[in-house]
């Protein structure tokens, strides 16, 4: 089983060492990493591994029944051996958009579910945009300029972002109803990963995030879809 290296709060370390547990040209997996593996919205992290002897480009991370396995591409030499001693280095740029994006996620869905009473059905992160969908909503142009505004407003306010683990009963008390789907996770799961921005909103999450909201710079509405009875879309970037 892979360790997530990151967890509950070392999303910022972008080099680390850790020993090969199973190699083949298409994916190598490591018995610790920090590499991010795809889920709750947010794309893989990419970046290299090096081992005495041969190198490797990660373009790709997914976890497997435990294990996180990165997917490489233009591999030098041959697959490293179990026990072999890799050295990882993370895209930190890449690493950093995304957890300045999914930070803003989560301050845009408290807005709107102070606001609207929408909670997010779903949601998606990229490095250079991102999307978030809503419901039971129906916005208008003046909804999106007072989304915008507060979030915004928030951001300025550079409320400090706390990722800890905490016992499950503890965050199903403390996380307001619609800011979380806790029934799709599954029961077997605790202690949770929480992010809570400190007077501001709290919710389980295992995605990378800044230590504070004024490192997400400005956020900017960049459109709205309709995407079915009571769903709205709505698209951000960042500045």
């Amino acid at each position: 089983m892979t360790e997530l290296l990151y967890l509950p709060d070392d999303d910022r370390t972008t080099e680390f060492v850790s020993q090969v547990t199973e190699a083949r040209t298409e994916y190598i997996v490591l018995d610790g990493t920090y590499f991010y593996p795809e889920g709750g919205g947010q794309p893989p992290d990419h970046g290299t591994l090096s081992w005495d002897g041969g190198d490797a480009t990660v373009m790709n991370v997914r976890k497997n029944h435990g294990d996180v396995r990165h997917y490489v591409e233009s591999m030098t030499g041959d697959p490293p051996d179990e026990g072999t001693v890799v050295e990882g280095a993370v895209d930190s740029s890449r690493r950093e958009r995304l957890s300045r994006m999914h930070t803003a996620q989560h301050v845009l869905s408290r807005v709107v579910l102070d606001e609207y009473g929408a909670t997010t059905a779903g949601n998606q992160i990229h490095p250079d945009r991102s999307r978030i969908d809503f419901e039971p909503a129906s916005f208008g142009e003046e909804d999106l300029e007072t989304i915008q505004r507060l979030a915004n407003e928030a951001i300025e306010r550079d409320y400090p972002v706390r990722k800890e683990n905490r016992p499950r009963t503890v965050v199903e008390e403390s996380v307001d109803e619609g800011r979380a789907l806790l029934d799709l996770i599954p029961a077997s799961v605790d202690p949770l990963r929480v992010v809570e921005i400190e007077g501001f909103d709290t919710c389980p999450c295992g995605g990378t995030h800044v230590d504070r909201l004024g490192a997400i710079g400005r956020l900017e509405i960049t459109g709205r879809t309709t995407k079915g009875r009571d769903t709205e879309r709505i698209e951000f970037e960042l500045a």
